[in-house]
């Protein structure tokens, strides 16, 4: 199936970055200042240090594998593509919660669309609301609150990892801080005192649900197959939920970086919005 360019408009599913994005649990975020201006130089210049964990940002391999690829060695074929948008929120998926194979196939039969191998599988939680950088919501929809963002997003276990390489999806996003579930990474311990809230959430206990062996499951199960992802995705997002759409990544060519800030953004027809 073909699209044509000239008939569409270029929806941004990136978030804004500037000194306030914050970076992922460790990861220092951004540093901007001058160091020209236009009135002594006659020309602005700015110098900026930060992580990469920040932001709209795609993870390459070397991220979590040594001598694994990078940035620069992804080819663009493989991040433009065909992607299925799913809304996750119309299952009531909330704070803590843990999503499955089931909530994709279960929404493969209410919509109709078929998540086909080679397809990128964009996940839409709806956390993005809650991102201090996002910028497109809705005004009455935002609700800035990083603690929640960070700490209580949804995500998935091994079995939906396992779900992504036996449908051989090409890769992934995701409008969360990461495509594993907090309690699976290093939060888990930054922030041990909302264990018990997790735990009670789900009546059972976090090394039952989420135990030590799948930690990070996301990253180490799928990267060595080169699934990659997208975290920290946004902007225009709820413009394009529940669709089968054309979508583009693009981070600069980074050699021997093991993630990049990138732009996300959806090829959408006109007379489809």
């Amino acid at each position: 199936m073909a699209i044509d360019l000239a008939r569409c408009r270029v929806l941004d599913l990136s978030q804004d970055w500037d000194i306030h994005t914050p970076g992922f649990a460790l990861y220092e975020g951004p540093t901007v200042k001058w160091i020209k201006r236009v009135a002594f130089e006659r020309a602005g210049g700015q110098w900026i240090s930060s992580t990469l964990h920040v932001g709209t940002h795609l993870d390459a391999p070397l991220h979590f594998i040594t001598g694994g690829q990078d940035i620069a060695a992804i080819p663009l074929n493989k991040l433009v593509g065909w992607a299925c948008i799913v809304d996750l929120t119309r299952y009531g998926i909330g704070d803590y919660d843990i999503y499955g194979p089931e909530h994709f196939e279960q929404w493969e039969r209410d919509t109709g669309i078929r998540i086909q191998p080679g397809d990128i599988l964009v996940i839409h939680t709806g956390y993005h609301h809650y991102y201090p950088s996002d910028w497109a919501t809705d005004p009455a929809l935002r609700q800035p609150d990083e603690t929640r963002y960070f700490i209580k997003h949804p995500g998935p276990t091994r079995a939906f990892a396992e779900w992504v390489l036996r449908r051989q999806i090409s890769w992934l996003a995701v409008d969360c801080a990461s495509a594993d579930h907090p309690f699976n990474t290093v939060i888990r311990k930054i922030r041990a005192d909302l264990v018990p809230e997790f735990e009670a959430k789900h009546g059972k206990s976090i090394s039952e649900l989420l135990p030590d062996s799948d930690y990070q499951v996301m990253h180490f199960a799928l990267f060595p197959h080169g699934v990659i992802h997208i975290e920290n995705a946004g902007g225009e997002i709820d413009k394009v939920l529940n669709r089968r759409i054309m979508v583009g990544c693009f981070p600069w060519r980074f050699k021997g970086g093991e993630a990049a800030f990138c732009r996300f953004v959806a090829f959408v027809p006109e007379d489809e919005l």
